[in-house]
C-alpha cells in the first residue's frame, strides 16, 4: 500500500509539469497573435497650380488642396521590387479636398512608394465621384524613408517638409492628375507634407457571461 505513494506523487508532478508547459505555450501564442499596431497618417496640403496639361474642367487651378491618408502599419505590399512597394488601402482610408470638392474614398485605393537616389515618391491613385480617377504624385527628399517602408508603411522624415511643384506633366515635382468625363488634366502642386504614427487603442474583451445574465 505504501509503495503506491511515491508513484502517485511522481504522477502528480508529471501532470503539473505538462500543465505548466501548456500554459506557457498558450501565453506565447496569445502575445504572438496580438501585437501592438499603429496607424500611419500622411497629410499633403497646399495650393494646386499651375495647369500643366488639359483644360481643367473642375476649375482647380489656384485652389487649395488637402490629401489625408490613413494606413495600418501592419499592411503588407501587394507587389514590390527592390526599390518600390505598392499597397492597397481600404475604402475610406483616403480623404481628398480640392477647392470646393471634398470626398472620402468608397472603394480601395492604391498607394505606391518608390525610393530613388534623387527623391522618394508617394503616388496615390483613388476613385472619386462621378467615375473620376485622381492620381496624386508627391516628391519627398531622397532618404525620407528607409527600406523598411518596402515591407510595411511608415512615417517619413523630416516631417513636415516643403513640397515643390512640377513644371512639366511628366517631369519631377509634385502634381495632381485627374480624369473626368474622358478629359485628363495635370496640375502642379506646392505646399507641405507631414506624417505621424499613433498606437491603436487596446479594446477590452467583452464579458460574455455578464451579457448572458443581462439578457
Amino acid at each position: 500500500m505504501l509503495s503506491k505513494v511515491p508513484r502517485t506523487s511522481a504522477l502528480v508532478l508529471i501532470v503539473l509539469a505538462v500543465l505548466g508547459c501548456t500554459a506557457s505555450a498558450q501565453s506565447i501564442d496569445i502575445s504572438a497573435v496580438s501585437p501592438a499596431t499603429h496607424t500611419l497618417t500622411i497629410t499633403i496640403k497646399g495650393t494646386i497650380e499651375p495647369v500643366l496639361s488639359g483644360l481643367d474642367p473642375l476649375g482647380l487651378d489656384g485652389k487649395s488642396g488637402v490629401l489625408t491618408i490613413l494606413a495600418s502599419e501592419s499592411l503588407s505590399p501587394t507587389t514590390h521590387t527592390a526599390t518600390s512597394a505598392t499597397y492597397t488601402l481600404p475604402a475610406g482610408a483616403v480623404t481628398v479636398t480640392a477647392g470646393g470638392n471634398k470626398f472620402k474614398t468608397k472603394s480601395p485605393s492604391k498607394m505606391i512608394i518608390h525610393l530613388t537616389s534623387t527623391a522618394d515618391t508617394l503616388t496615390l491613385i483613388v476613385a472619386g465621384p462621378q467615375s473620376s480617377v485622381v492620381t496624386d504624385t508627391t516628391f519627398l527628399k531622397a532618404g525620407s524613408w528607409t527600406t523598411a517602408v518596402l515591407q510595411h508603411p511608415g512615417v517619413f522624415k523630416p516631417s513636415p517638409q516643403t513640397l515643390k511643384s512640377a513644371t512639366t506633366p511628366s517631369g519631377p515635382g509634385c502634381k495632381i492628375k485627374y480624369t473626368v468625363l474622358g478629359s485628363t488634366t495635370v496640375l502642379g502642386f506646392h505646399g507641405t507634407g507631414s506624417s505621424s504614427s499613433t498606437l491603436d487603442p487596446a479594446l477590452p474583451d467583452e464579458d460574455l457571461d455578464q451579457q448572458d445574465v443581462a439578457q
